[in-house]
Order: C-alpha cells, then structure tokens, then sequence
C-alpha cells in the first residue's frame, strides 16, 4: 500500500453475499488480500436470499452486496417490494445459471420425445412441451419451476428457453420463487419440478441423483447480465473514495480469480463453510467448466462456463441493460415506455468504473443510457410468446 493509501487504511465495507460461485470475486477480494491493499476491509456477511440482500442493503446495514444485475435494474424502476434505487459500478463476472429439472420429469421427456430425442438444450425444451401437453389432455396439475427472484436472470433465461420451445410459462407451468440454497430441497420434496439456478447448487442437485442439467446460460443468452456490485447512490456520493478503492480491489481480484493457475486455491477458498461450502473438488470441477449434467455421469465441457474477467466483463453496460429491459418488458413487468427505458438504463453505471480505474476516457452519468423504446418493440415483435402489459397477461405470482 502506497504511503497515500493510508487514509482510511481500517476503513470496513460490509458486503452482502449468497452463496453462489460468482460470489467468488468479492470473497477473494477478501481472502487474498486485495481491499487491504487498497486501503479497505472487506466484511463479508453470508445470506440466503435476493431479498434479504435487497432489504438489508436498503436499510443500511450492508454498504454494498453481491447483486442480480437486473435486481438493480427493477430498483430504478421501483419495481417490487421496498425498491430503494440501487446503482452497479461493477460486474462481478458472467455465466453459471443451469436449468435443471427432476430426474422423473426428464425421463419423461425423453419418453414423450422418442425417436425425435437429441440431448441438446432446444431438444430438451420442445420435448418438455410435449410433457406440458400430456399432462394437460390428462387434467395433471401443472409443473412448478423455481426460479431464484422475479427480476433475475435466472428468470429471464428460463421463460426464454421454455418460449423457444413452444411453452407460455404464465399459462402452461406455475412459476415460484425458491431462494438459491433451497432449491435442491425442494426439488428432492417435489415441491418444484425444476429451477433456474446459478453454481453449485446446479451441480448438487445432480450429484445428490436428483436433477438433470438440461441447459445452461452459454446455451440461452451467453452474454446477459450476472451479478453485479450494488450500491445505494448515497453511498457511493458520500464514500466516493472508498467506492474508488473497492472497484480497484474488485478489478484485481477479477483477474485474479479468472488464472486458471488459482482455480484450485479459488475452490478452497470458496469451499469454505463462511464462504460457499461444499466440496472443493466439485467446485473445481465447475470453475474449469467441467459441469456434470446427470446422476450418470455424464459431463459437458463448457468453456467460459464461469468468467470473472475478460474483455466487457467487469464494465457494466448498457447493451446489457437493455437486454434486461426488453426482457421485464416482454413478461408484462414494466411498461415499455421512453422514461421507464431510461431509468432502467441509469441503474448500470460504466462512468464510475472508468473513474475508478482512471481511465482517461470516463463517460458521464447516462450518456450510455439511451434505449429506444420502439426498437425494443420491433425486438419483441420476434417472438411469438410474450405478455407485455396491457394485453392480458396472467400474474405470475412471483412477488
């Protein structure tokens, strides 16, 4: 630490965290030494749930928290329960999320697929619409599929990949909310059919001979946004230095964590009952994107299965952003409208990154943030299953 860091050398910023493997940035920030080179002491506080991490974010007891992307988005919006606005400086990586279903569901899949059966992520759905449709000739109640919070990737990934398949997931299936370290549970109490869900908890569902991975992120959309570090704007304009000092820590753990030399450090790290837990081995296993998909054994190598660094990882952008909106937009969340397209757009902030890391180029708050909300409708005009608002859409009984 330069002799100019000391201000503030015991400055504590309490983070929140699940625990998922793309927390893994933030907790080796911690471990490795990184926000004490900066000045900073990272206190990690381990919870089980997004809105947890929404609340105690929003009421001050955590500084900043390891955060769905588009969560932040749905604060700009005031969307959902106790919306405090909430800004992300940096992406904490990409990837992870696995659709994984019940090992019976899938048998019945490949079942009412006959010869038209092919183990590949769009086979899988139009063979699970075929299940949909029996069940629905034979008066079954519908299948229940968690996902880990109404304004989630996870959510967004799995209703695309189901629509592309042919099946409404507001009509054909009953969609929940089942927070991260509970879904293999309830998948083994047959409370849920399947979840959307990002690592470990994939991956234990199918060594615990439970779950079938039928598809994952890099097969949906590759690059829509993960976690993000969220931030009350208050915060940061009254911590504006420490917030500096965090992306940096941030920054360097990223790139640290992204060597393939520190995976296995990374795994016993993250294996760490504080941490993640689990096994080491099998957290290994996924960092280097050797994802096990069945009870069988069978594996998929998966490059980039994980990425914590790279080119466009940790920069929040508004390309993704957009995405997300396009997304609320299409399953009836928010109107699509030109100022609901900007405030989703001021949620993910490049300008402070750029500060932060002393770019030369560092943009202004917002010029990254105009969508246009006609061209998002012309997007929308794709597919053939959406439910945006105003045209009926069921509730979907997620919030």
């Amino acid at each position: 630490m330069n002799d100019d860091q000391t201000f503030e050398a015991t400055r504590v910023v309490r983070a929140g965290f699940i625990p998922l493997l793309d927390a893994a940035v933030l907790i080796a920030a911690a471990a490795k030494g990184f926000d004490r080179e900066e000045g900073l002491a990272l206190d990690l506080v381990r919870e089980v749930s997004w809105s947890n991490i929404r609340d105690r974010l929003a009421f001050r007891q955590f500084d900043v928290a390891h955060m769905l992307g588009p969560m932040a988005i749905a604060s700009q919006l005031g969307l959902g329960s106790n919306p405090y606005p909430v800004i992300a400086p940096f992406a904490l990586g990409q990837g992870g999320n696995a659709v994984t279903l019940s090992v019976p569901l899938f048998a019945a899949m490949r079942d009412a697929a006959g010869a038209d059966f092919r183990d590949e992520p769009k086979a899988h759905a139009r063979a699970l619409k075929r299940v949909v449709e029996r069940r629905r000739v034979a008066g079954s109640p519908p299948l229940v599929f968690g996902v880990t919070y109404p304004f989630s990737s996870h959510n967004y990934e799995f209703r695309f990949w189901m629509a592309e398949g042919g099946i409404d997931p507001d009509r054909d299936v009953t969609m929940t909310v089942v927070p991260p370290p509970f879904t293999t549970d309830a998948l083994k109490a047959g409370a849920i059919d399947g979840f959307c869900v990002n690592a470990p908890w994939n991956v234990l569902a199918v060594e615990a001979g439970i779950g079938r991975i039928v598809a994952v992120k890099a097969d949906i959309a590759p690059s829509s946004p993960e976690k993000v570090l969220g931030v009350r704007p208050d915060w940061w304009a009254e911590n504006e230095d420490t917030g500096h000092r965090l992306v940096r820590a941030l920054h360097r753990a990223a790139h640290w964590c992204a060597e393939c030399a520190n995976h296995a450090e990374l795994a016993a790290i993250l294996a760490k009952p504080a941490h993640v837990g689990g096994s080491a081995e099998t957290i290994l296993a996924v960092l280097s994107g050797r994802l096990a998909v069945d009870p069988d054994g069978t594996v998929r190598d998966i490059p980039n299965y994980l990425r914590f660094h790279g080119e466009g990882v940790n920069r929040p952008a508004s390309a993704e952003a957009r995405w997300v909106f396009g997304q609320m937009a299409r399953w009836g969340q928010v109107p699509l409208d030109e100022t609901s397209a900007h405030r989703a757009g001021l949620a993910f902030r490049p300008d402070l990154f750029d500060r932060a890391l002393g770019r030369a180029d560092a943009g202004i708050a917002g010029e990254e943030t105009s969508f246009d909300p006609r061209r998002i409708a012309t997007d929308l005009e794709a597919f053939a299953i959406r439910h945006p608002m105003g045209q009926g859409r069921p509730d979907e009984g997620l919030e």
